[in-house]
């Protein structure tokens, strides 16, 4: 089954945008949130309990909007994991405006790689999210790999992590995040080894965000969401790469619940972005990426 095919409920023609950055949490069971969820709460300024997954689609079906759900397969933040199948579920509830993407952390080894195969034989999930400083490992090491040739075989993208965000800042020690493995420059070295499976790299990837650009730059298949930084935030070099050579490989992602896309829509609209190029980032690019109709 073809991307296209995992998606093809959703039609372009009636929604504005595609977040594609959409963390599906279970906030019920960590009284007031986990040590990250605070943190995050304090650094942006967000209410990251404020919604529940399960009303996701509502949520994005009202700003007539589509949105990439996820839930990180990872030890380290103390936020519960949903699970790929919940996730699944709560897609296949509300199929013309959300996209699943699984998480699976590449340290399970063979185990994992199990999983990936039976999600992809399902034929619901529509890509996998990776976050290596949350998983704390290098994206391009080998341990990897056998997932990733699962993804390039199914024809789906994968999602990563990069650059430094809100999970673990001005908490002891970072929380034990460690921000070298969210350098993107190692992406570029599996966009060499799997040329045909798309790559989203998440967020601006400060402070790295020259290599983000050359990665993205120099790789047909990468692109780069917007994700998890307010507007305002952006780097000249981003804005500028966003308006010219970058303009039809950049995503809007929110980061949603720690920002919301209408706060992150009201910065992007103060930039200095051209009005031509707006409608690729909002839509127009993800429309491609994700063969929708």
């Amino acid at each position: 089954m073809t991307l296209s095919e995992r998606t093809s409920k959703i039609k372009a023609a009636d929604i504005v945008a595609v977040d594609v950055h959409v963390h599906a949490m279970n906030f019920e069971k960590t009284e007031g949130g986990s040590t990250f969820d605070q943190s995050a709460t304090k650094y942006f300024g967000a209410d990251v309990a404020q919604k529940g997954s399960e009303v996701l689609g509502d949520y994005y079906r009202q700003r007539k909007m589509a949105a990439v759900i996820f839930s990180v397969d990872e030890p380290l933040s103390g936020s519960p994991f949903l699970g790929n199948d919940k996730v699944a579920e709560i897609a296949m509830k509300s199929p013309d405006v959300l996209i699943p993407f699984a998480s699976i952390n590449p340290h399970r080894g063979k185990a994992g790689v199990d999983e990936a195969r039976r999600l992809v034989a399902d034929g619901v999930i529509c890509g996998f999210k990776f976050h290596p400083p949350l998983q704390e490992f290098f994206a391009n090491d080998r341990l990897a790999y056998p997932l990733y040739e699962v993804i390039e075989e199914s024809g789906l993208p994968a999602l990563f992590h990069t650059g430094h965000s809100g999970i673990g800042t001005r908490v002891r020690g970072g929380g034990g995040v460690r921000q070298k493995y969210g350098n993107p420059i190692y992406i570029d070295d599996i966009a060499v080894d799997f040329p045909d499976m798309p790559i989203i790299m998440a967020h601006p990837s400060f402070p790295w965000q020259d290599e983000a650009i050359s990665v993205c730059l120099h790789k047909p298949q990468v692109y780069i969401d917007l994700s998890g930084w307010s507007p305002k935030y952006f780097a000249p070099i981003l804005i500028q790469y966003a308006n010219t050579l970058l303009k039809d490989k950049m995503l809007f992602g929110s980061d949603f619940p720690v920002i919301t896309p209408e706060r992150w829509i009201k910065d992007f609209e103060a930039i200095a972005i051209k009005d031509e190029v707006r409608p690729l980032i909002m839509k127009d690019n993800a429309v491609r990426l994700f063969g929708l109709k």
